[in-house]
């Protein structure tokens, strides 16, 4: 008869998707009904309540894409097999083609570290043609670059000389400046 209803269709009623258990989203209405039932199939059962259900439709959502876990940088084996790099600028002019910049480079094996003079203005194709002057000629070419998002190192034109040299190229996230802390704290001290 009409009286008897499944078990899933009263849990999903219930409790755990009150009002005044908040009914804030999918994600937290899974989490409510996976602490108190189990039923086969229920995770969709959930999911089809709240595409259903007008205060779910109502709760705040992420729209984007859910973020990618961090991960730890590998272990290394040999020098400068991961090299930070980042800018100092702003810093008063300075030396013969007034240098009002410095690039940092950081091996990440050694900590061994160069300080190469350089303009804010300057372009990806002067930064990599100073590279090459002054670091890859003596030491040798790096195994992967880790920096921040700085554009003169997302440049196309970077990318693609470093994919000829068979140098990765490592970013560290937005805001995340923890990622390439060797740089960060050595500029500090600079």
């Amino acid at each position: 008869s009409s009286n008897y209803r499944p078990i899933n269709e009263i849990s999903l009623e219930t409790a755990p998707l009150s009002v005044a258990a908040g009914n804030l989203s999918e994600d937290r209405a899974l989490e409510r009904v996976k602490t108190c039932s189990w039923w086969p199939n229920w995770k969709n059962n959930v999911a089809e309540y709240c595409q259903t259900c007008d205060r779910c439709q109502k709760a705040n959502r992420a729209t984007g894409k859910k973020f990618g876990m961090m991960i730890q940088i590998q272990e290394l084996k040999s020098p400068l097999e991961i090299v930070h790099m980042d800018w100092v600028t702003a810093l008063p002019p300075g030396g013969d083609r007034s240098y009002n910049a410095c690039l940092v480079l950081v091996d990440r094996y050694r900590k061994t570290l160069l300080f190469l003079p350089s303009q804010e203005d300057q372009t990806a194709m002067n930064t990599d043609i100073m590279i090459c002057n002054k670091v890859i000629s003596h030491p040798g070419l790096f195994q992967n670059i880790l920096s921040d998002r700085d554009p003169k190192l997302t440049s196309a034109l970077w990318t693609n000389l470093h994919n000829l040299f068979g140098t990765t190229l490592s970013f560290s996230a937005a805001y995340h400046p923890q990622t390439d802390g060797l740089a960060e704290r050595m500029i500090q001290t600079l």
